[in-house]
């Protein structure tokens, strides 16, 4: 999966209508190229390929600046995405990442839904990983490779249910709910002085 697509999306999502610039800016000052590798370059690129996709439109604004806005098709793909990127662990982190930048896009309830997945799908890592590592006798040393599987699951697990315990204590408003940043167009582009 990929995190930019999903980023890319939510952005434009998030402002109902937004050009490359201010995409690339929010997830630049996000440092999303840390965490999900985004550059400016992959992000034109995931522009042209979304709208070659038919989930973004674009229309060129005078004097050369391309808006792009999202499709009905484009909206299903941000929720299939979020979605995957919240329920299903992977083995990088920058999927997990867009998806928590996105998070606010889903209702309270469907998000712990997604969650509760997660975390099932963790434990089941963690021990299958105990197992593996406990019936590898040779070589001795790959036993450390099941431990270190075992080590993330576990870790993963753990944030996972915090995670849960805040969002079903209240935290973070969601789609639906007051202040939330999650319905499409509800974003501000915020005017520097």
């Amino acid at each position: 999966m990929s995190a930019t697509r999903l980023l890319v999306l939510g952005v434009v999502r998030g402002y109902g209508r937004a050009h490359g610039y201010l995409i690339g800016n929010d997830l630049m000052s996000w440092r999303a190229g840390e965490w999900a590798n985004v550059k400016w370059g992959s992000l034109y690129h995931a522009l042209k390929q979304l709208t070659k996709d038919g989930c973004l439109t674009d229309e060129t604004v005078p004097p050369a600046r391309t808006d792009y806005t999202l499709t009905a098709k484009g909206e299903q793909e941000f929720q299939r995405l979020l979605r995957d990127a919240l329920r299903r662990p992977e083995t990088r982190p920058d999927t997990l990442a867009a998806g928590l930048a996105m998070l606010p896009s889903l209702t309270r309830e469907d998000a712990v839904a997604l969650l509760r997945e997660r975390l099932a799908a963790l434990e089941a890592r963690r021990d299958e990983a105990r197992e593996e590592a406990a019936a590898r006798a040779d070589p001795s040393h790959v036993r450390e490779l099941f431990g270190l599987w075992e080590h993330t699951a576990d870790s993963g697990a753990e944030w996972t249910r915090g995670l849960l315990e805040r969002l079903e204590a209240g935290a973070y408003p969601m789609s639906g709910e007051p202040d939330s940043p999650g319905a499409p167009g509800s974003w501000v582009i915020l005017k520097l002085e």
